[in-house]
């Protein structure tokens, strides 16, 4: 199976399991929220229901990001996992949005919960099955190297923060009125911290980032064992098309060296870039007097 039918069936196995899941977490912490009168509640339910429209971004996002290449778009479609997590990341401010104004609101109007067991048990409940569709977000997307389906889990996980925080609240919650006001306002802002650090990480990555230290030292490690210690490779350039990544870097080689027998050198390398770290590799070639540039 390659990377994109992975990503295909991943996506769908987490995604299908969070929206069934979701809906159902959901309708009962809204149920909890609408007979006890907290917007804490009712405020996580619909963060647990906009996990289920994640969801649904995220199956078609991983869809359309393992179209081929074609004409117009030479280096594939998995940019749109991108598109994807933006509209996630939007979503989710807009939620966050909404439920600081109406935790505002309702400290304003001095308005107080009244929690009972039935508020409790879902709480617990709604944190437990956040957190096994955290840990099964994170698994679908280490299996599909998936950084959507790793976003989703964080989505999920800052769910269940949150209901830890509600089930904390109610604890306390009965002494103080403005409580479940102060808690919708946190829980909103988790929401929107989370927005945030989705769209900041996307934004990051189509901006392009250089190499992580370990790729490097394994394209140094790969170039000297095919020509030696003088192969020094630099000025390393990653484009991340999220199906796949491509590379380009210099590499000094002796300049005695003939045109055959460098691109014999530079293929091999390439090769076993492909081989050993699944990127796709175009190296410079440049004189070793030339020194890095």
């Amino acid at each position: 199976m390659n990377t994109a039918e992975k990503k295909i069936k991943y996506a769908r196995q987490e995604g299908w399991v969070s929206i069934i899941t979701n809906i159902i977490l959901a309708a009962i912490k809204y149920w909890a929220g609408l007979v006890s009168g907290s917007v804490a509640l009712i405020a996580d339910a619909w963060h647990t229901a906009s996990d289920s429209f994640s969801s649904v971004i995220i199956i078609i996002g991983a869809k359309m990001s393992v179209k081929p290449a074609d004409e117009k778009h030479p280096f594939g479609h998995g940019r749109f996992e991108f598109i994807a997590t933006f509209l996630v990341s939007i979503m989710l401010f807009l939620v966050a949005f909404s439920f600081i104004k109406e935790s505002i609101d309702k400290f304003t109007n001095h308005q107080e919960a009244n929690y009972g067991i039935f508020a409790i048990v879902v709480t617990i409940v709604s944190i437990v099955g956040k957190e096994i569709l955290a840990q099964y977000a994170f698994y679908c997307g280490r299996k599909s190297d998936s950084d959507s389906l790793k976003a989703d889990g964080w989505h999920h996980r800052s769910d269940a923060i949150s209901s830890v925080i509600i089930l904390a609240g109610i604890v306390i919650g009965q002494k103080y009125w403005w409580m479940d006001s102060l808690l919708g306002l946190v829980v909103a802002i988790i929401i929107g911290y989370t927005a945030l650090r989705l769209t900041l990480n996307t934004i990051s990555r189509m901006l392009g980032e250089i190499p992580d230290q370990e790729i490097i030292n394994n394209i140094t490690e790969i170039a000297h064992k095919v020509c030696g210690p003088g192969g020094m490779p630099h000025h390393f350039h990653l484009h991340d098309y999220v199906t796949h990544k491509e590379l380009t870097f210099h590499l000094n080689l002796d300049p005695a060296m003939n045109i055959d027998e460098a691109h014999t050198l530079v293929s091999e390398i390439e090769m076993k870039i492909k081989e050993e770290l699944d990127i796709e590799a175009t190296i410079h070639i440049e004189p070793k007097e030339a020194g890095k540039r």
